[in-house]
């Protein structure tokens, strides 16, 4: 996983610059953070789960490089006691992808993306990558049980600073927030495969809390 994660991100920081110095440190960097001890979701399998599934839609992706860069950033800072990771990660994205000679039409589209996962609503419309940023975010919500209570253990580890006399009433807050939401996900092909799972498997999380 790690080797293919390298590959990825060579090949797609290799098209803005030729140093490989500053390649090789921002993929350390990345490393680095999502490899962090309090990490045990938001971590380098998030990143692969959600890259190795846009291979399948890359065709559907508008700005694919804009898009990818959006992935390998959007949780590059995450604390669970804060509530700015997304605004600290879209200023991180934009600082280090500047030195890769991104244009500002790309820098303004990865940070208006990264910006979007904090509440899982669209804000660049006019072509799909957002719904596809979002959806494959909360592709886990959607698979088998087995798979979503390995998930639902890694998140509770992330906040284990908060009892659950803490945890768990804002955890139903978030959870119930998506169930009444008309949709989870915003594309055909994402509500079609994972919609139905992902209800059922929010309300038994519901259910246990």
């Amino acid at each position: 996983m790690i080797e293919w994660l390298k590959k990825e991100w060579e090949n797609l920081a290799s098209k803005y610059i030729e140093d490989k110095s500053t390649i090789k440190d921002y993929w350390n960097e990345i490393i680095k953070q999502y490899s962090l001890k309090s990490r045990h979701y938001h971590n380098l399998f998030h990143l692969h789960n959600m890259l190795n599934q846009l291979e399948n839609y890359a065709d559907k992706i508008t700005h694919l490089d804009s898009l990818k860069f959006a992935i390998w950033y959007h949780d590059i800072i995450y604390k669970s006691s804060k509530k700015d990771n997304e605004e600290k990660s879209a200023l991180f994205a934009k600082n280090r992808l500047k030195s890769l000679n991104i244009n500002d039409e790309k820098l303004e589209i990865v940070q208006k993306l990264i910006l979007s996962t904090k509440k899982h609503e669209i804000v660049l419309s006019g072509n799909n990558d957002n719904a596809y940023l979002l959806d494959l975010d909360l592709s886990i919500l959607g698979t088998d049980w087995k798979t979503y209570q390995n998930y639902i253990q890694n998140i509770r580890k992330e906040y284990k600073i908060y009892p659950d006399f803490i945890y768990k009433p804002g955890r139903k807050k978030v959870l119930n927030h998506f169930l009444e939401r008309e949709t989870l996900y915003f594309t055909d092909t994402f509500k079609n495969k994972y919609e139905a799972q992902a209800r059922l498997n929010i309300k038994k999380e519901i259910d246990l809390l």
